[in-house]
């Protein structure tokens, strides 16, 4: 049996203690991997390993000797409780042996957990999973997680329900990060709100989110746009040291005070004007380009976009003038008129 991403997410909350075998495939292993563990972990319970209720099977040892699937699957085990046989790496030349298994498989028998790499429409696996009404077949892709998922992530970290912009900026992250960098991100979160139960804001997860070269960017934006010229050497410095180019710092310095001068031109002022940025601005960083624009105003924005468009310019040109230098002397231009 095939299960979509909805019917798939309620598995493995609660997967069937009936299924004969379960198959998880994707391109990403550590997703895989993390959802194999969930499966298990709420198949056997958490000490299944050390009662000896879990056999690990690699898939080299079946291509050897194709009966231990069989004789695993079968075993009584020394402690009472559900078993289960895990089998890495599984792959289409052994959909005879898994084929097999199935069949022969009976109620108090092992539980069959495979996990496979991607897997095309036409794979001897999948089909047989997917056609078989003892199994299921589960593919792992690689769209960030959704809300279901995160939510689970949360209960499981033990955390206090988020805010609407802590769930704005969770779901940022799920698309930012890769699956094990985020889980790890809120792992971490849980441990960071130990014993406080008020509601997990955009501050708490700004406080243990892992800083990227995008991070120290919008550092870096945030320091010239609220006139601290003084630091501005030392984050270029980090940046250049992470392989940012001149280039690159002035397009990112220009849409930043593009978008300053779309809120401070709104109508209704720029409480409202942050509201329609496309895409939305959550957290702290909403509430700090809210305040950058209407400390700025948008004359001086204006002036500021010229100015960056300049610089530009001059770094696509012929010009001999050193690139670093050029982009450092705009910013803290810019720095110094945001003090005025």
């Amino acid at each position: 049996m095939k299960l979509n991403a909805r019917d798939a997410a309620a598995f493995f909350r609660k997967p069937d203690p009936k299924a004969a075998g379960i198959l998880i495939w994707g391109d990403d292993a550590m997703r895989v991997a993390q959802r194999r563990q969930e499966v298990i972990a709420a198949l056997t319970g958490p000490q299944a390993e050390a009662e000896m209720r879990l056999t690990r099977l690699a898939a080299a040892e079946l291509r050897k000797e194709a009966a231990l699937l069989i004789d695993a699957v079968k075993a009584q085990g020394f402690f009472p409780g559900p078993r289960a046989v895990f089998v890495e790496g599984a792959t289409d030349g052994l959909a005879p042996l898994f084929d097999a298994a199935l069949k022969d498989w009976q109620a108090g028998d092992a539980q069959i957990v495979a996990t496979a790499a991607q897997l095309n429409a036409k794979s001897a696996l999948r089909k047989l999973f997917e056609a078989s009404p003892k199994a299921v077949s589960i593919g792992i892709y690689d769209d960030p997680p959704g809300p279901e998922e995160i939510a689970d992530m949360l209960r499981a970290a033990k955390l206090p329900e988020p805010d609407h912009d802590g769930r704005a900026l969770l779901q940022e992250l799920s698309r930012a990060l890769d699956p094990g960098a985020f889980r790890q991100t809120v792992e971490k979160l849980g441990l960071y709100k130990h014993g406080d139960a008020s509601p997990t804001t955009a501050a708490d997860i700004a406080a243990v989110a892992p800083r990227s070269t995008e991070a120290e960017l919008d550092a870096l934006l945030a320091v010239v746009a609220e006139g601290q010229a003084q630091k501005i050497a030392a984050l270029l410095r980090r940046l250049y040291a992470q392989g940012t180019a001149p280039v690159g710092l002035c397009i990112a310095a220009l849409r930043h005070f593009r978008q300053l001068h779309v809120v401070a031109s709104d109508p209704g002022g720029p409480g409202s004007g942050i509201a329609k940025l496309r895409p939305p601005v959550w957290g702290p960083r909403r509430d700090a380009m809210t305040r950058q624009a209407g400390n700025w105003g948008r004359d001086r924005l204006e002036k500021a976009v010229m100015l960056l468009i300049e610089t530009d310019l001059q770094l696509r040109s012929a010009s001999r003038a050193p690139a670093q230098a050029l982009v450092e002397r705009a910013l803290i231009r810019l720095a110094m008129m945001a003090r005025r």
